[in-house]
This record gives structure tokens, C-alpha cells and sequence, in this order.
């Protein structure tokens, strides 16, 4: 488990973001989106859990119903090389209440327990659960802590708590918005269980929320705030874990390039990398200049249009790119 971590988010912490965020920050776990088990064991193993060796640490979120298809499941992703297999317990979207998983997995947690420890006898990388307060805003701290308790009978130690209830009438949207958020909740799981481990999630904006959490809490996860601007954790190596910081925007998209370069010569489709390059320069000169040559050209020659604009833009401006502190060259990624 690490400090900070990026929280997985379905069509959007695909392979293509995990790398980019990799080319910012070193060192914060990055997760995939959620991936059902029997997608993994039926279905393109290798498209749904290939992934790049610079994306190390990197957990692999599942969701199922069914102890053996789980940790068949789990197997599959520790033999991809994952570092951690995570259970999700807190989606609320009305799919995987059909198929029985997610958050509406948190009213029978006994059952639940099942799942966990299918995957504990399973793998041998460590396994952790990504789940919400309780149900449909009747959660009560003492029936989260029973809860915490059950699932920590099968060896789980590390809780990723998206600080919030499960209103299961509600869309995937709204329950990201309207349950009130409860941080303190996690705070006070980590006061009574100090041999556990500990991350709070949801609405965390920023670097200095984040650090606050830290030090109450074990860990801190971020979502929706860093796909809107990657360059948000910028500081995070230096800030959370004391490492030299970053390079500029401007090296990153470049290294995005050649990434870019070698994923069009292995058939993805440009759009599929673009499209998470969009926020680079969220909130800067000319970022929406950058947004939109992106959105119109949709490839490599558009990115190369956007990359020499904003190269004369820092010329201009006499502004100088920081270059990577450890002296790293720009990525080859390894083919997949």
C-alpha cells in the first residue's frame, strides 16, 4: 500500500492514463478500472489486463459474485504481474446490482467475507477492498466497524473507504454527489483498528486535502480530480514521498509522443492515448488551444501541431521546462 493512490475509474484508468500518470508522479499506486471476473476467465484477458512495466505499483480492481470465478480471476492478474488484487464493494451502478456485485454486496457481509478470503487463499500478492460506508444512507459507524471487523477475519488489512453511502436507487453520478461525505468516519476506523490499514477516498481535490488526511489516516486515494488535471499531483512525489519532483507539461507530453508513436505501430488507435492528454494543460495559456487542436486532429500529426505550438509558447515566454531530476531518458515502453 502506498500513501497516495489514483482511484480506478471505469472508462477512464485504462493503461493509456495509468502511463501518463506515470510520466508525473513515480511513486502513487495507480488502479485499474474495475474488471469483472468473468470478462478476465471468458473474454480478451490480454486487452483487459495488459499493461507496461514503468506503471509499477499497480492494483488490479475485480468485481464478481462467485468465490471460485474471483479467484480464478485473481490468479490470471497475479500472473500478469500485478502488485495487488482489489475487491470492489463500492459500485452502486444498477448493472452490477444485477449481477450481484459491487456495493450492494456490503447488506450480506458475511457472505462477502467469502469472497475475500477465496482471494487471500488464492494469491500471494496482497489483497485489499475498495467499499463504502453502508446502504442506502442508514449506515451507522458501529455497523461499519462490524463490517471492517468481519472482513478483516480473512486476513485483509488494507481498506480503501470511499467515505460516502450507497444509495442504490441513485445513478453511478449522483452517488458521487449527493451522500454526504464522512471522512471522519475513516479517521475513526484507523483510531480502533490500528493493526489495519486505512484509505479514504472521495471528493479529495487537492495535495493539501490530501495531506491532511495523511495524518490521520494510512493512505489517501484521488479520482475524479486528477483525470480533470493529471498535472494535479505534480508535487506528489516531492510532497507525500519525499522524492525529487517531476518534469514540466511540456517533457511529459513529449514522452506521451513517443508513447504515442509506439502504440499507433502496435495497431491502438490514436484517439484512444489522445483522448487522456486532453487536461494536460488544464487551467494554463493556451490549454484550451492545446484541447482542441487534440479533439479536432485526433492524431499523431495533431499532437505533433500542439507540441510545437506550445514549444514557441515557452520560447516565447522565456519559461524553462524542468527537466527529470534523476536524469531518467525519455521511455521506450516495452512492447506488450
Amino acid at each position: 500500500m502506498d500513501k497516495l493512490s489514483v482511484a480506478p475509474m471505469v472508462d477512464r484508468t485504462d493503461r493509456h492514463f495509468r502511463f501518463l500518470v506515470r510520466q508525473i508522479t513515480r511513486r502513487t499506486r495507480l488502479y485499474t478500472e474495475m474488471v469483472v471476473d468473468r470478462a478476465v476467465l471468458f473474454g480478451d484477458a490480454k486487452r483487459l489486463l495488459a499493461f507496461r512495466p514503468e506503471e509499477h505499483p499497480v492494483a488490479l480492481q475485480l468485481a464478481g459474485s462467485d468465490p471460485h470465478l474471483l479467484a480464478r480471476a485473481a490468479r490470471v492478474g497475479e500472473a500478469f504481474g500485478y502488485d495487488e488484487i482489489n475487491l470492489n464493494l463500492g459500485c452502486p451502478s444498477e448493472k452490477a446490482q444485477e449481477a450481484g456485485f459491487g456495493a450492494c454486496q456490503l447488506a450480506d457481509p458475511e457472505r462477502t467475507a467469502d469472497l475475500l478470503l477465496a482471494l487471500k487463499e488464492a494469491v500471494r500478492v496482497p489483497v485489499s477492498v475498495k467499499m463504502r460506508l453502508g446502504l442506502e444512507g442508514r449506515e451507522t459507524y458501529s455497523g461499519l466497524a462490524n463490517m471492517v471487523e468481519t472482513f478483516a477475519r480473512t486476513g485483509v488489512q488494507v481498506f480503501i473507504v470511499h467515505a460516502r453511502s450507497a444509495l442504490l436507487s441513485l445513478s453511478t453520478r449522483q452517488n458521487r454527489e449527493v451522500p454526504p461525505l464522512r471522512h471522519d468516519w475513516v479517521h475513526r476506523l484507523k483510531k480502533d483498528f490500528p493493526h489495519l490499514l486505512f484509505v479514504t477516498n472521495g471528493g479529495i481535490r487537492s495535495l493539501e486535502e490530501a495531506r491532511f488526511h495523511l495524518e490521520r489516516v494510512d493512505g489517501v486515494m484521488m479520482g475524479r480530480a486528477v483525470y480533470e488535471d493529471p498535472f494535479l499531483l505534480a508535487e506528489a512525489d516531492r510532497l507525500v514521498f519525499g522524492l525529487p519532483r517531476r518534469p514540466g507539461r511540456l517533457e511529459v507530453a513529449r514522452r506521451m509522443r513517443v508513447y504515442l508513436e509506439e502504440e499507433l505501430q502496435a495497431g491502438t488507435p490514436a484517439w484512444a492515448v489522445l483522448r487522456h492528454l486532453l487536461n494536460l494543460f488544464r487551467g494554463v495559456p493556451k490549454g484550451r488551444l492545446w484541447r482542441r487542436l487534440l479533439s479536432e486532429g485526433r492524431s499523431l500529426e495533431a499532437l505533433d501541431r500542439a507540441l510545437g505550438l506550445w514549444a514557441e509558447e515557452v520560447e516565447e515566454e522565456g519559461q524553462k521546462e524542468e527537466p527529470d531530476p534523476e536524469g531518467h531518458p525519455l521511455p521506450r515502453p516495452a512492447a506488450l
